[in-house]
C-alpha cells in the first residue's frame, strides 16, 4: 500500500493534470499507470486534439528533466542520441548526448520521420540505454518516452514498425472534448500559459518509489489466469492474424498493478485487466486484412473471455 504523502502526491498530480487537459480524467489516469509500470506511452489522434498538451503538462507535473524531439522528415538518428566527435586537442573522440538523455522525453509526432531514425529510439525504450560507436551509455533513472503521433493515413506520416509498437506499454486517444471541456478550453486562458505556472508535484525519487509499490501490488493466481486466457484467445480470435505475445501479457500484468495501486489498491482485480485490455493491446494486436482495427479486435477478445 501507499504512504499517505505518496497517495496526497499522486492524487495532487492527476488533479493538476486534469485542471490542464480538461475533459480527458480516463486518458490521464491511463498516462500515469504507464509512468507508474515503468512503460511508454503513445497518444495518437487527429492534429489539434491536446496530444501535446497532454504530454507537457504531464512533464510539467513530474518535476522531472524534460526534453522534446519535434520529429521530421530530414530527422537523423545521431539529433536524438547523440554523436562522438574528434577532440583534436585531446586526441580522441568524445561523445556529446542527444536530447534522449532525459528523464521525459516528448517525441512529438513521431511519425513524421523516417523508419530508421524512429529505431534510433528502440534500444532507449526497451534497455534504457543507447549505443554510439560501440560504446553503451545508460540513461537517467526514471526514463519515460511519451510519443506522439497522427493517424497513419494523414500526408507526410510514416507507419510505425510493430517491433517500435511493442515498446509502447499504452497506446491512447484523445478524440474530441466534450461541449463543456471545449467551451471552457475556448474561454480559458492559454494551456501553455498555464503548464508553466505548473508546480511540480512528483520527483525522480517518487516515481521510483512508486514503481517500487506497481511491482509489490499483489496479483492473485486466479488474476493471472484470467490474463493468460485473454492472451489465448487473441491467438485464435477471428479476425487476427497475429495474437498477443508473452510479453504482451507481462505488460498488461505491470499496467493493471500500477491501476490498482493508483486506486488505493494492494492487490489487482478483474476490473483493472478490464480497464487495461484495450489500450495494452489493441496497438500490438495484427488484424488480417478488412478485419477491423486493433482496437475493435480487442474489445471482441474482452467480451469473449468470461471471469472465472
Amino acid at each position: 500500500m501507499l504512504t499517505e504523502r505518496d497517495q496526497q502526491a499522486l492524487t495532487h498530480a492527476q488533479a493538476q493534470v486534469n485542471r490542464l487537459v480538461l475533459g480527458k480524467a480516463r486518458e490521464v489516469r491511463l498516462a500515469f499507470v504507464a509512468l507508474l509500470s515503468d512503460g511508454h506511452l503513445l497518444i495518437e489522434d487527429l492534429p489539434g486534439l491536446g496530444k501535446t498538451t497532454l504530454a507537457h503538462a504531464l512533464a510539467a507535473t513530474l518535476g522531472l528533466g524534460f526534453q522534446r524531439v519535434q520529429f521530421t522528415s530530414d530527422l537523423l538518428p545521431t539529433d536524438i542520441v547523440g554523436v562522438s566527435i574528434y577532440d583534436a586537442q585531446a586526441r580522441r573522440f568524445e561523445f556529446h548526448p542527444g536530447p534522449v538523455f532525459a528523464n521525459v522525453l516528448l517525441a512529438d509526432e513521431i511519425n513524421r520521420a523516417p523508419p530508421r531514425t524512429q529505431s534510433a529510439l528502440l534500444e532507449a525504450m526497451a534497455e534504457h540505454q543507447v549505443t554510439v560507436d560501440g560504446t553503451t551509455h545508460r540513461l537517467p533513472e526514471p526514463f519515460f518516452v511519451i510519443a506522439t503521433q497522427n493517424p497513419v493515413d494523414l500526408s507526410g506520416t510514416y507507419p510505425l514498425p510493430d517491433s517500435q509498437l511493442d515498446r509502447f506499454l499504452l497506446r491512447l486517444t484523445l478524440g474530441y472534448p466534450d461541449e463543456a471541456a471545449e467551451r471552457a478550453l475556448l474561454a480559458g486562458e492559454d494551456r501553455r500559459d498555464l503548464i508553466a505556472q505548473a508546480i511540480p508535484a512528483l520527483g525522480a525519487e517518487d516515481v521510483l518509489r512508486l514503481r517500487r509499490a506497481v511491482l509489490a501490488t499483489h496479483a492473485s493466481d486466479a488474476l493471472v489466469g484470467y490474463v493468460q486466457a485473454l492472451l489465448n484467445r487473441s491467438r485464435h480470435a477471428p479476425g487476427v492474424r497475429m495474437g498477443l505475445s508473452p510479453r504482451a501479457g507481462i505488460a498488461l500484468l505491470r499496467a493493471a498493478r500500477a491501476h490498482a495501486l493508483l486506486a488505493g489498491r494492494d492487490h489487482v482485480l478483474p476490473e483493472d485487466v478490464q480497464a487495461l485490455f484495450v489500450p495494452v493491446a489493441a496497438h500490438r494486436l495484427v488484424p488480417e486484412n478488412d478485419a477491423g482495427d486493433g482496437a475493435t479486435l480487442a474489445e471482441a477478445i474482452l467480451r469473449d473471455v468470461a471471469v472465472d
